[in-house]
């Protein structure tokens, strides 16, 4: 982004950032807000209080590599994949616990959702098994699928869980007495898997540079393509209006109202230097995006203006991660050769 060669970054202003020592795989916050975690392909999480000192408490949670991350249901901690074919809660304090073992089998995706009353899920895979456990820990039933699991996913109301692989998508209602899937069926490789906010659309990203989506419940296919690069990173909105992805030289957004996205242009922020965005992840309350390139830069866009504000400067090695805190009052960063970060938005 050339116009942003001579801005002041908001890092320098507004962060605290951190060298680790190993790429960083996921950063995300606690559910309750309290907490951020980085986790890094060495195996350890970095934890830190949010709003107090910048110290982080490294913690070892698996042997080997952590392969996913995200909050744990239960609001303080956080659930972990790794290559050590174990899935593991680790809490605030930094005490690791075993959810389940996979013996061997890389655990590849984790997903969770939080429910009232303690009735939060936690859902990961290995192979071509996903596990679905309650928030204690209890397995709750197993789903098989047709080839490895790509991508996995709660929606909106943590009814459904979404499952991308070889040739697809499978759609698993969560409180199914008979566990039958409805198959969303294309050929070819589908790599990631996101569900729109309100259940009537499933988009997943494939191996050719392009996304395949589905209406629902009728089933229409949505053909999104013109990516020079793989999207790994798929983000909508809160109301679901639009849809934010990485792949191009640009964050590129496809407009999920007005009959789109099919037959409609998708808008596209903070490009024009030729770099990929490498991840993108809107605010969970207001129109902004942030996006992350491989040169390291880092842009929150407001959608609506298309006003780009730059937020770190393009020296920490390709951005692998991108987070906000519940409130999206804080955004995490992380890159591929361990540059860590967490940037204030809050009113002064």
């Amino acid at each position: 982004m050339s116009q942003t060669a001579e801005a002041t970054f908001l890092l320098q202003t507004r962060g605290t950032f951190r060298a680790l020592d190993a790429f960083v795989v996921g950063a995300r916050f606690s559910r309750d807000g309290r907490r951020v975690g980085f986790a890094l392909g060495d195996g350890t999480v970095h934890i830190a209080a949010v709003g107090g000192p910048s110290d982080r408490n490294a913690v070892t949670v698996h042997d080997g590599a952590v392969l996913d991350f995200t909050s744990d249901p239960a609001g303080d901690g956080f659930i972990s994949g790794g290559d050590d074919g174990k899935l593991r809660r680790l809490t605030a304090d930094g005490a690791v616990s075993d959810v389940a073992s996979f013996g061997g089998k890389w655990v590849e995706h984790v997903a969770t959702y939080a429910l009232d009353k303690g009735k939060g899920l936690i859902a990961a895979s290995a192979g071509k098994i996903v596990r679905l456990f309650d928030q204690s820990g209890q397995l709750l039933k197993e789903l098989s699928h047709p080839s490895t699991v790509t991508g996995l996913v709660f929606d909106g109301k943590g009814k459904r869980i979404g499952v991308s692989h070889y040739n697809g998508a499978s759609l698993w209602f969560v409180a199914a007495k008979t566990d039958t899937p409805r198959r969303l069926e294309w050929k070819g490789s589908h790599t990631g898997i996101i569900i729109h906010p309100e259940g009537d659309a499933v988009v997943t990203a494939m191996q050719e540079n392009a996304l395949h989506g589905w209406k629902l419940p009728n089933g229409e296919h949505m053909r999104m393509s013109g990516y020079p690069a793989k999207t790994a990173s798929l983000s909508f909105t809160r109301s679901g209006k639009w849809m934010a992805s990485s792949g191009a030289d640009a964050m590129v957004l496809w407009p999920f109202f007005g009959g789109g996205p099919m037959g409609k242009a998708p808008l596209e922020l903070a490009g024009g230097d030729g770099i990929i965005c490498t991840q993108v992840a809107c605010n969970p309350n207001n129109l902004v995006v942030a996006g992350g390139f491989a040169d390291g830069l880092v842009v929150v866009a407001d959608i609506d203006s298309s006003r780009v504000l730059p937020i770190v400067p393009p020296e920490h090695g390709p951005v692998s991660t991108l987070a906000w805190s519940p409130n999206g009052v804080l955004l995490a960063v992380g890159t591929e050769i361990g540059f860590s970060a967490v940037i204030d938005f809050a009113k002064r």
